[in-house]
């Protein structure tokens, strides 16, 4: 329900006391929202949603320079308005975005508004609307109003990864936000890994590069190099790989190991992986680590 005098504005009134006026009305909406909510039942439900404002940047205009405040009320009504289609097992959340969108037009620097907000867009239902579209725009705006907020770029690159399973783009998210001010070591990790998850390699490897020249600590670097470890030995396997099937289409047969390379020229010698262990043909005639390799591919995964 859209109030009717918030259509035609406040003719003859002053700024503090349109405000007044606002707020009041606002809050004597909330009882007649909880006898609404008393009284529906099934799809009733969605005629009783009061929608104080469809506008934040029209209610900002007759805040009186206490946006702020309404913003506070707007965030605690999209809360509320969560949690109680969640206690009812609700399916969608159509007024949510509105909301949430009403709430960043008011006050653009509520950080919470955009964190958790974009947490109740992105979750599936009937734990969340079921909507990340919903939740990366308000991210993306909440990254231009605050943009040397790091942990914005945390929350899209999660709602990337968990929820669309775009590995690239959820990547460079957590690669731009490495690049904040005050953000923590461990972005440009969470970048270089999701980056190797997604097929991005090259990308990958110049980020655990980087990061094992100019780690903050040795364990930072130490993990680098174990994942540099792994990317060149999975790269050396896929031309291994390669030079077998060159094998079994000249010569028409199958090796019985690396040494028949070896015996007719495809290799000079048997290979070893970046820590000095040997590789192998695997018992699927793939090539493989050997037995006693470090190297990890669980860090791939």
């Amino acid at each position: 329900m859209i109030l009717p005098w918030a259509e035609t504005g406040f003719k003859g009134l002053t700024r503090p006391t349109c405000l007044l006026v606002v707020v009041s009305a606002l809050l004597s909406l909330i009882p007649l929202q909880r006898s609404i909510d008393q009284q529906r039942e099934g799809d009733e439900g969605r005629r009783g949603e009061i929608l104080f404002f469809p506008s934040g940047v029209a209610l900002r205009r007759w805040s009186g320079g206490y946006s702020g405040l309404l913003a506070a009320l707007y965030w605690t009504r999209a809360v509320q308005y969560y949690g109680r289609r969640r206690l009812a097992h609700s399916r969608d959340f159509p007024l949510l975005g509105t909301l949430l969108s009403v709430t960043a037009d008011l006050d653009p620097h509520l950080l919470i508004a955009y964190r958790f907000g974009s947490v109740f867009l992105a979750g599936k239902s009937p734990e969340g609307a079921g909507r990340p579209d919903e939740a990366i725009h308000l991210l993306e705006r909440g990254i231009v109003a605050n943009p040397d907020y790091w942990r914005l770029w945390e929350d899209l690159g999660f709602i990337y990864y968990w929820d669309l399973k775009d590995y690239a783009h959820a990547a460079e998210a957590f690669r731009l936000g490495s690049e904040r001010p005050g953000a923590l070591p461990w972005m440009r990790a969470l970048a270089a890994s999701v980056a190797a998850k997604g097929g991005a390699i090259q990308t990958s490897r110049l980020l655990w590069s980087e990061i094992a020249a100019t780690g903050d600590n040795e364990s930072m670097r130490y993990s680098a190099q174990a994942h540099l470890a792994a990317l060149d030995a999975q790269e050396a396997l896929n031309k291994l790989d390669g030079l077998l099937d060159i094998y079994r289409r000249r010569e028409g047969r199958e090796p019985l190991s690396l040494r028949d390379l070896v015996a007719r020229g495809y290799l000079r010698g048997i290979p070893l992986d970046p820590l000095g262990e040997p590789f192998t043909l695997g018992p699927n005639g793939r090539a493989s680590l050997g037995p006693k390799t470090k190297v990890d591919f669980g860090l791939l995964q």
